[in-house]
């Protein structure tokens, strides 16, 4: 064997290693896992290469697009709208979202950021306009939940998944701001006349309740009082009845003796007038007890 088909042999198997290593080289592709590869085949797709180790045929089968599935965040954008009573605001959103099935993102639509904000844009004016100002700065969560279905919905075909949809901010022109500001002072005012009312209100239903009360208590005393009477001279009456005129002239001596002992027990130095039936009285009175006893 001589020099040359030495040579000619080794570069004949050099040649062969190379293309053996060319072809584990384009034949193996190592994804990572926050990618997805669209595989194309003479321009038509071929296959989606998920994370880790694939295979693909060399020289047939390349790598056309490498796409991210990251969550992705839109640029805040802002629109204005118009609401069902004639009010316009400017809404500021943001949107999030991430790529799902890369091979219809890559061959269904060019520009996926400025299509979902097309899309957002639109569904959010056409939501408000469905609604009143009061019930957009209300029903906020509401009207987030229905924007984001309904963008779902729209770029289902996209091969995308919107992961949340946030209305920011809503703001109002300075003319409907100044409406609003009155309405409210002049609310405000309303509350606080009502409020003044009910308690002028209440405070005169408080007085006529004391008024009666006391009235009540008043009528009750009497009730008791004309009662206590009644009860005496039913006692006195059946006194009278049992034991004849001795009876009545019995408790009037002796009222008459309790009231000159109460004069007698003063404090101090004092003269007692008693008058001239006085020592009659003392003697009925003995009489009667001594005639009891």
């Amino acid at each position: 064997m001589d020099i040359e088909s030495l040579i000619g042999g080794n570069l004949v198997v050099l040649l062969l290693a190379a293309f053996v290593v060319l072809c584990i080289l384009l034949g193996v592709r190592i994804v990572p896992q926050s990618e997805k590869y669209v595989v194309e085949r003479f321009g038509r797709l071929r296959s989606v290469l998920g994370p880790g180790i694939n295979l693909i045929v060399p020289f047939l089968d390349r790598v056309a697009h490498k796409i991210s599935v990251l969550e992705r965040q839109l640029p805040n954008a802002e629109q204005d709208a118009i609401t069902s009573d004639n009010v316009l605001v400017k809404v500021e959103t943001s949107v999030f979202y991430r790529i799902t099935e890369p091979e219809k993102t890559v061959y269904r639509i060019r520009d996926v950021d400025a299509a979902i904000a097309t899309t957002v844009a639109g569904i959010v004016r056409a939501e408000i306009g469905k609604m009143e100002l009061d019930e957009v700065q209300s029903n906020r969560a509401q009207l987030i939940s229905t924007i984001k279905v309904s963008v779902e919905s729209a770029v289902d075909d996209w091969g995308i998944e919107v992961t949340r949809a946030e209305i920011l901010d809503v703001n109002l022109d300075q003319a409907t701001r100044d409406a609003m500001l009155q309405q409210l002072n002049a609310e405000r005012a309303r509350r606080a006349q009502v409020t003044e009312a009910e308690g002028s209100k209440r405070a005169v239903e408080l007085a006529a309740d004391a008024e009666l009360y006391e009235a009540e208590q008043k009528a009750k005393a009497r009730r008791i009082t004309a009662d206590a009477e009644a009860y005496a001279t039913g006692v006195v009456a059946k006194a009278i009845a049992e034991n004849g005129i001795e009876a009545a002239q019995y408790q009037v001596a002796l009222k008459q003796v309790e009231a000159l002992t109460t004069v007698g027990q003063g404090e101090g130095k004092q003269v007692v007038i008693v008058p001239a039936n006085a020592i009659e009285a003392f003697g009925d009175a003995f009489k009667m007890l001594k005639g009891r006893g």
